[in-house]
Formats: structure tokens, C-alpha cells, sequence
């Protein structure tokens, strides 16, 4: 067995003496150590303590800073702890309200809704309808579906209506009975001063986003946010 002895001065300073494989392993372990944790500054301040010349003793302040030191470092790693927890439950809560939203957005589908749009599409039945504000009251209000080429495919003759909302429906056939629809048209009004133009659109299918973004609503008139829809069928 190594034997290490110390040897204490005049000055109060405590030295140690040995081989060098006696000391190997304390100094190999607290090599290794990469952090320093509240229990290692408490063994430095108390090395400190013991080692300091009795005729020059640290000052309070000095004391004072190493406990705040301490004290800083403990909190820290806390913090960091909490911090890193925090975290974590933030990434669950996102990814259960995704799902959430996908998983409302898929019970959509099949439905039909209402968005702002001056284009006009068929539904799953082929019947084309929406909506428009008129300003004031009209002795005469028509509605024309346009291709796309500039053709007016049909115009529907809404009669008078009186100022506000003002709703039109098409089932896509000509007077003889035949389906002549089919295409997505747009939507012009005659006879009156029209606003706030919406249409109705079947909901194809959902897409879901790569992100943790709302899922989207796929229509015949194009992708739509579900928070785009003013009413839902």
C-alpha cells in the first residue's frame, strides 16, 4: 500500500506528499467530471477555506460573491431543467392539437361550405348556388355564369329583391332539361350594386401540412383553410 503524508508550516498551509499512482485516481475521476454542480463548489470554498493564510484570511465580500456564485449556478441548472421540460410539453401539446385539427378537418369531407369567391363550381350534385349583398332594393336583379372563354353559359332571373342579402341556385340544366353545367364559371350580377360574393364548394378531401400548420380543405374551387369556411353543409 502507497503511503501519502502531509506536512503542515508555520503558515497554517497543509502539503501532501505520495506517488503519483496514489493520487491517480481521485485526479483521473475529477478529470473526467466535464460540469461542476453545486457540491463541487462547496468543496472548492471549503479547500479555500482551510488553505488560506491564517494572517490574510479571504475577505466577507469575497465569501459573500463565491455563496452568490453558488447559489447562481444552482438556479440555473434548474432553470435550464424546467426550461427543457417546458419544452417538451409545449412539442406534446402541438402535436395532440394537429391532430385535432386533422382530425376535424377530415369529418368535413363530403360536406359542402361557403367561402368568399366570385367563382361559382358544381357540388357533388352538380347544383351550383351562393350568395351576395345588394345595397339597396332592385326591381330587377339577374345573375350570369360565365366561362371561362366569356360565353355566358346561363343567367338566372332573381326578379326584385330588396336591399341585403340575396341567395341564387342553378341545378346546371337548360330549359329542356339537359345537364349543361359542369364547369366552374363566374359569378356577375346585373340590376344592382353586389358585395361580399360566396359561394358553395364540396369538400374533396383534407391535406395535411409537413408543418404544425392547419390542415387544408381540398374543393372544387381550390384548397381552403377550414377557418375560411363562413357556413358548412
Amino acid at each position: 500500500m502507497t503511503t501519502v503524508t502531509s506536512n503542515t508550516a508555520a503558515n497554517g498551509v497543509t502539503t501532501y506528499s505520495g506517488s503519483a499512482a496514489s493520487l491517480g485516481d481521485t485526479s483521473t475521476s475529477r478529470l473526467s467530471q466535464k460540469t461542476l454542480d453545486q457540491s463541487d463548489f462547496l468543496a472548492l470554498l471549503t479547500a479555500q477555506l482551510q488553505a488560506q493564510d491564517p494572517l490574510n484570511p479571504t475577505s466577507n465580500a469575497d465569501l459573500v460573491a463565491q455563496m452568490a456564485t453558488i447559489t447562481n449556478t444552482s438556479g440555473i441548472s434548474e432553470m435550464n431543467t424546467n426550461l427543457a421540460n417546458i419544452a417538451d410539453t409545449i412539442s406534446s401539446l402541438k402535436s395532440q392539437l394537429s391532430a385535432s385539427r386533422l382530425g376535424t378537418a377530415a369529418s368535413w369531407i363530403g360536406h359542402a361550405m361557403l367561402v368568399s369567391s366570385d367563382s361559382a363550381a358544381p357540388n357533388t350534385a352538380g347544383d351550383y348556388s351562393g350568395q351576395f349583398t345588394i345595397k339597396s332594393a332592385s326591381d330587377a336583379v339577374k345573375v350570369n355564369l360565365v366561362g371561362s372563354d366569356g360565353t355566358v353559359v346561363k343567367t338566372l332571373d332573381l326578379g326584385a329583391q330588396p336591399a341585403g342579402e340575396v341567395t341564387f341556385y342553378w341545378d346546371g340544366k337548360d330549359e329542356g332539361g339537359n345537364y349543361v353545367g359542369g364547369g366552374t364559371y363566374k359569378v356577375q350580377v346585373e340590376g344592382a350594386e353586389a358585395s361580399g360574393m360566396a359561394t358553395w364548394t364540396s369538400i374533396a378531401a383534407v391535406q395535411s401540412p409537413a408543418d404544425d400548420s392547419s390542415a387544408r380543405l381540398i374543393t372544387t374551387l381550390g384548397t381552403y383553410d377550414p377557418a375560411d369556411a363562413i357556413k358548412l353543409l
